[in-house]
């Protein structure tokens, strides 16, 4: 007895959970699936706070999944319908308010996310117990009032045929089984895949800088983790600028994925960085190298050792200059060409404090060697995007573009990198120019850049300087500025390294003069006032307020991007492993004379892949440029996909047909489901008989102000 009664215990454990698997795979399942939706579309929400945001809410049977983006991922919070009541809220305000909430006062939220995640986007708390929504319009209100209502009624019936069909011991059942009683429930097709991924982007709005927020009370421990866990999330860049109007994307809109760049390397304020003393192996090794070259020469073909190389690509250096490309979408904004001038200015003075610690040089781009990266701007929820190419080898030219329609600015240009050996020293000259575009306003702003000296190659400390003269020239304002970067004279101090001075001019009037340090603090006095100030400090502050660079995600990337096609060589740098970094570097170098002797054998010649030459002007373009200024009722965001920038837009009448017909069916849903409860026939014979009498209004109003306009 005792056995058999053992036995049957053991069974009924195993049922257990055999039966605990199930309802939880149904459950996710049904939570995964896009078939099994309802309504979606986005609601401003809020809570205690008079705040609001704007979130992407999913309607299933049962539950509302919110999320930050239409993008399905990131998970914000699940709210369990079968605890709450719906209530329509009073508003002053524009548009329809309606409010769920626990009328114990108990919490409303499901603790696990749809993919069983444990904790969701947080930035600030929501209540526990309710939530305020607020729809756009009140037929827009009144469409999910009516989808609410049929979830609330169908979750109970939906569990009722779900259980039924895993009870027939079907438990590895397709999800179209699994829903089949809900489907045959709405009498109505619901949404599909397709249809999910193409209207998951309908009626767009601006995600506002609002408090986001969880919505289960959780401590701050938790906060912390989920902050990392942003830090490190994978976004979507293809989808992640919303608009205020309403509209309609194409289908098979779908960008790189792009992932925040968590670690970022600074070298020390001042001269430290900027110094560096060669160990007498290394030192050995400059010399049996240098004793080779004659002074004049030029180093672009020299094969340098990895010791001084920075474990990076020259393309991925040249997006330095856009850590505080927010400074560029303020001066857009600005009415005045001198403000917008020293605005710019500005934006270029931020690109030279982040320095690499000692004297480095990053890798030399292989021909065809790509870089994409990007940086989110939370104030205009825009993002810029930037998309370098080494288009040529001899002599070594590297183009790039970069640009943010959205706030309406566009860089472009080329930069011809040689090097020049002086004995004890060398400098690398940056030939070449970028062009900064004010898209709105049509205006070309031309800029320079400054170059590089390095000095104690051979005896005394190696030092890295800037130097030489600048100038940002805008032909459409007659406004430039120029600057001189200083070399440090032979007796002078520290005070006396990195500094620049310039000037802004108007045609021949100069209107301010500029004093500082490139790495450091920069004054300016107008001369109109008579005033002098701040006009940019890299602080700590300020370094806090860098935009987040995003890069490509790793399996994402080709073979000639450049962190896939030097990672070994970057790896064994950063492990100080010179001679591995050497032969890893040799292979790659090996490998592009093999492709220059094939293609010169076969005659062929090389084409870049993202970037054409243009000879009548002798300036390298890149092939996808688009210089139209932003347009922001058809436009929904800039994505970008295998190097190529595009642009999401919106056909407003497609989307307003599809729009009333959602309506239209939620309305369908509704009273057919409550015909199933009450059999209310003559409820819908109500209904129809207001529709009609509303319908003669609108066509008496129609024919009234025909009567009046004739």
């Amino acid at each position: 007895a005792k056995f058999t009664k053992k036995e049957t215990l053991k069974v009924q454990k195993k049922n257990y959970r055999q039966e605990k698997k199930r309802a939880t795979k149904q459950l996710f399942s049904a939570l995964k699936d896009p078939s099994v939706v309802i309504t979606a579309d986005w609601l401003k929400i809020r809570g205690t706070l008079k705040s609001w945001t704007k979130l992407w809410c999913v309607l299933k049977p049962g539950v509302l999944l919110i999320y930050k983006t239409p993008k399905i991922g990131q998970w914000v919070g699940t709210i369990l319908l079968h605890s709450c009541e719906l209530i329509e809220r009073p508003s002053k305000k524009d548009g329809f308010c309606f409010k769920l909430f626990h009328p114990l006062d108990q919490s409303i939220w499901a603790v696990k996310g749809p993919k069983g995640e444990n904790v969701g986007s947080i930035t600030q708390p929501l209540p526990s117990s309710y939530l305020i929504f607020r729809a756009a319009s009140e037929s827009d209100g009144r469409c999910w009032l009516d989808a609410l209502e049929l979830a609330l009624r169908c979750s109970s019936l939906f569990r009722l045929s779900a259980s039924k069909q895993g009870k027939d011991g079907e438990m590895n059942c397709s999800t179209d089984a699994a829903h089949a009683g809900f489907n045959n429930l709405l009498h109505t097709s619901t949404i599909s895949d397709q249809d999910l991924n193409d209207s998951a982007l309908e009626n767009h709005h601006h995600l506002e800088n609002d408090a986001f927020s969880d919505k289960s009370e959780r401590d701050n421990v938790e906060e912390s983790e989920n902050e990392t866990h942003e830090n490190s999330r994978k976004t979507n860049e293809s989808e992640s600028d919303q608009s205020e109007i309403h509209g309609e994307v194409s289908p098979g809109r779908k960008g790189t994925t792009y992932i925040e760049q968590i670690y970022e390397e600074f070298g020390e304020t001042g001269e430290s960085s900027q110094t560096e003393t060669v160990s007498e192996e290394n030192k050995s090794l400059m010399w049996i190298l240098l004793k080779q070259l004659r002074p004049g020469m030029d180093l672009s073909r020299v094969v340098l050792p990895t010791f001084i190389l920075e474990p990076r690509s020259f393309l991925n250096k040249l997006s330095d200059y856009y850590y505080h490309a927010d400074l560029l979408s303020q001066a857009v904004l600005e009415e005045d060409p001198y403000s917008r001038m020293k605005q710019v200015l500005r934006w270029y003075l931020s690109g030279f404090y982040k320095k690499p610690k000692g004297i480095k040089k990053p890798y030399n781009p292989i021909l065809g060697e790509t870089f994409r990266c990007c940086w989110f701007h939370p104030q205009t929820n825009s993002h810029t995007f930037y998309i370098a190419e080494q288009v040529s080898h001899h002599p070594p030219v590297s183009a790039f573009h970069v640009s943010n329609r959205k706030d309406g600015f566009c860089i472009t240009g080329s930069i011809l990198a040689r090097s020049k050996f002086y004995g004890n020293s060398l400098s690398a000259l940056l030939d070449g120019k970028a062009k900064l575009m004010f898209l709105n306003r049509g205006e070309d702003y031309i800029i320079t850049m400054p170059y590089a000296h390095c000095k104690g190659i051979l005896y005394g400390t190696m030092t890295m300087e800037l130097g030489g003269k600048v100038t940002i020239d805008c032909e459409k304002t007659n406004h430039r500025a120029e600057l001189e970067f200083k070399l440090k004279p032979f007796f002078g101090g520290s005070t006396s390294i990195n500094q620049i001075s310039g000037k802004i001019k108007s045609g021949e009037e100069v209107l301010a003069n500029l004093d500082g340090h490139w790495d450091g603090e920069v004054h300016i006095n107008e001369l109109k006032s008579g005033n002098t100030e701040m006009f940019w400090n890299p602080t700590s502050e300020v370094r806090r307020q860098r935009l987040k660079r995003h890069i490509v995600l790793f399996e994402e990337q080709t073979d000639f991007e450049s962190e896939r096609l030097w990672q070994h060589v970057t790896s064994a740098i950063n492990k100080g492993d010179q001679h591995k970094a050497t032969q890893e570097k040799f292979v790659l170098e090996e490998e592009q004379r093999n492709a220059t002797r094939e293609r010169k054998e076969n005659g062929t010649e090389w084409k870049p892949l993202l970037f054409q030459h243009d000879t009548v002007t002798n300036e390298w373009r890149y092939k996808y440029e688009d210089l139209r200024p932003w347009d922001p009722l058809n436009d929904i965001a800039q994505f970008e996909k295998n190097g190529i920038l595009q642009t999401m837009e919106r056909h407003l009448s497609t989307r307003m047909s599809n729009h009333k017909m959602t309506c239209i069916n939620n309305q369908v849903t509704r009273h057919k489901v409550k015909s199933l409860f009450w059999g209310g026939s003559s409820e819908s014979f109500l209904l129809d008989s207001r529709c009609w009498f509303l319908l003669c209004i609108f066509l008496t109003c129609q024919l009234f102000i025909n009567y009046v306009l004739k």
